[in-house]
């Protein structure tokens, strides 16, 4: 898969293409019915398939840390369309000024002369350009007047609830990670590289594989009993703690896991991690040894869900 950062990449090689515009956060199997039908257009067209992004996305760009909490990385989501089958990937930096581009402007300037799309696929929510003026219907009117083709996606529904991010982020927060799997057609998973922390797990007796969340808001906290697969494969058990702290007074939102029975040196190796159960919310304690007293409790839970009591 070819990704291409920015419109200023742009080649005149890139020139003609069947494309769909979004987030796909999450790449769930709505977004994956939309990928095979671009595809199928694609290849009676014989244009490459083409998935056009912003990053950051444009409510992260508008809401900051009140945006929703992402599901997918950039990284992690260009990994799944790649897995997907589609063969481009523009990436557009949303900005200030492409946030003040007109919808008109983007039609013209970035569909119709850089890329060429011959046709176009959006969802039934989509809104572009300046103040979100653009929607399917100015678009159905560009197609008529620069020849190309669009359609809009009906919504999938999985047991008659539609399938987006909004909802797989409510089953996140409602803790339901079997309907989140249903959604996304996979386990959920945080993946991230294994960074040097606080060192604070290992005099507390528990030392932790520290993951730095990428994103200004984190979709699950608290403490978690999980999988982990490191990157051969090779699957673990642990208990794991998403959140900041606040015994230690952190401020930054962190993935740290304690994996059982498990002392190999992994810093810059990246894991990927699976909640399956939340045990608790992440709390301040008073002492130390409150907290120590907490993590055992913990531990020996998600072990007796392992069976490894």
């Amino acid at each position: 898969m070819e990704l291409i950062r920015g419109v200023h990449n742009i080649r005149t090689r890139h020139f003609g293409c069947v494309m769909t515009i979004g987030n796909f956060d999450g790449v769930h199997k709505g977004h994956r019915a939309v990928l095979a039908g671009l595809k199928a257009d694609a290849e009676r067209l014989g244009l490459p398939s083409t998935v056009l992004l912003f990053e950051p996305q444009p409510q992260e760009f508008f809401a900051k840390s009140k945006a929703p909490a992402r599901l997918t990385p950039l990284r992690d989501k260009l990994q799944l369309l790649s897995e997907c089958g589609i063969e481009r990937v523009v990436c557009i930096n949303f900005n200030q000024r492409f946030a003040g581009m007109s919808a008109e402007s983007f039609i013209e300037q970035v569909i119709v002369t850089k890329l060429g799309v011959r046709a176009l696929t959006v969802g039934d929510d989509f809104r572009f350009g300046h103040a979100r003026r653009g929607d399917y219907a100015m678009l159905v009117d560009a197609a008529k007047k620069f020849a190309f083709s669009v359609k809009n996606t009906q919504s999938m529904k999985q047991h008659d609830c539609r399938i987006s991010s909004t909802a797989i982020r409510q089953a996140l927060a409602d803790n339901d990670f079997d309907g989140v799997q249903l959604m996304l057609g996979r386990a959920y998973m945080i993946r991230g590289k294994v960074r040097h922390g606080w060192k604070k797990g290992r005099t507390l007796g528990f030392p932790t594989a520290n993951i730095a969340l990428k994103r200004q808001v984190a979709p699950l906290l608290g403490v978690f009993s999980v999988k982990v697969y490191n990157q051969q494969g090779e699957q673990f058990f642990g208990v794991a703690n998403i959140g900041v702290k606040p015994t230690f007074k952190g401020s930054l939102t962190l993935l740290e896991v304690h994996i059982f029975d498990f002392e190999e040196s992994i810093y810059g190796e990246i894991l990927s991690v699976q909640p399956l159960t939340k045990l608790r919310d992440e709390i301040k304690f008073d002492t130390f040894s409150a907290l120590i007293t907490q993590i055992e409790k913990d531990v020996n839970v998600a072990k007796q869900s392992f069976g490894l009591n």
